[in-house]
């Protein structure tokens, strides 16, 4: 579409639209801690962990910048519950906001203890 500006034609801009994808989309905070359902291979279980805002600025903020694992004492200490024995192992760069957890299977979730001693 053109548009008359005196008497030189101007071509109308048109606000550019953000590309659609995983790049362009803002994060989804919930309302609450989410934890997804735990799956597993032959040597760990797995689950992640959604952290709302407020905790996932308090992690940004422990882990100056998502550089580094959060610890258990931490990651409790910003409210994410779960039983003993599970290691935050990974840092997704495009999604600090959410957790990645494992354990050996077998693990006791009440002492946290792997079996057979294994580390």
């Amino acid at each position: 579409l053109f548009r008359s500006h005196h008497s030189t034609i101007l071509p109308v801009r048109h606000k550019r639209r953000r590309a659609e994808g995983p790049r362009s989309a803002m994060p989804h905070y919930p309302d609450d801690i989410e934890y997804s359902e735990k799956y597993q291979d032959s040597q760990y279980e797995y689950r992640h962990v959604i952290l709302n805002k407020p905790a996932a600025k308090e992690v940004w903020k422990l882990t100056t910048g998502a550089k580094r694992l959060l610890q258990e004492d931490e990651w409790r200490g910003v409210g994410v519950q779960q039983s003993r024995g599970w290691v935050h192992y990974e840092i997704h760069r495009p999604e600090p906001h959410i957790l990645l957890f494992r354990r050996l299977l077998g693990t006791d979730p009440n002492t946290g203890k792997v079996p057979g001693g294994a580390a």
